[in-house]
């Protein structure tokens, strides 16, 4: 397993979650990474607050108490830090701040066509650049359906760049039974390309019935 609490870069990772549709991927991706030893720095948008609520429940309002309430014992112990997306001069913004990478999850359209042309006006956006300039890793998972020629576009100008998209295309070869099963197998998805083992989800010959 790769991991590491709080040693530097390879034990952090930055946790984005926009407003598509699809928030749940951010959180259990969170979920996942504390449960494994990182630690996380999560950024959320606006729209991304309203998602929460909608999708999840979450009261809102008060924005650290809802991350302090799902997330209680990682933010004692310091190894979650929530972000105010309007503090472009926090950590993370800055490429001095050593992070293994970042992720957003889910990644609205706007915020992917943000990255692909390098505008940074909040953290959010500011991080996913820094990830850039740096050559760090840098996952997205867009969230939208049908795409456009633009979409595909600022999709393809990213992928030249290094930027790994993972969209959320759930499989049906394992015989998911839940809803979590299906939340698993994308979140496990983010895992592997970023190099972090787990078992969110039974993979292609490893079923009962391989040999």
């Amino acid at each position: 397993m790769v991991g590491g609490g709080s040693a530097g870069a390879a034990g952090r990772w930055v946790v984005g979650i926009t407003g598509a549709s699809g928030s749940i991927y951010g959180i259990r991706l969170a979920e996942e990474l504390l449960r494994t030893g990182f630690d996380v720095h999560l950024v959320v948008t606006e729209a991304g607050w309203r998602v929460l609520k909608e999708e999840l429940g979450w009261e809102t309002s008060r924005r650290q108490a809802a991350v302090e309430l799902h997330f209680a014992e990682a933010v004692r112990a310091k190894r979650l830090v929530l972000h105010p997306n309007a503090d472009i001069g926090a950590s993370i913004a800055s490429g001095s701040f050593r992070v293994q990478g970042m992720v957003v999850a889910p990644c609205s359209m706007g915020t992917l066509a943000s990255i692909a042309h390098g505008i940074s006006d909040d953290l959010l956006s500011r991080a996913a650049d820094v990830m850039l300039k740096e050559g760090r890793k840098l996952l997205l998972l867009p969230r939208e359906t049908p795409l456009h020629a633009i979409h595909l576009e600022n999709m393809l100008k990213l992928a030249k760049l290094g930027v790994t998209i993972v969209p959320a295309m759930p499989a049906f070869y394992y015989k998911p039974q839940s809803m979590d099963d299906m939340i698993d197998f994308l979140v496990g998805k983010l895992l592997d390309c970023m190099g972090i083992e787990h078992a969110l989800f039974t993979r292609w010959g490893d079923g009962p019935d391989a040999d």
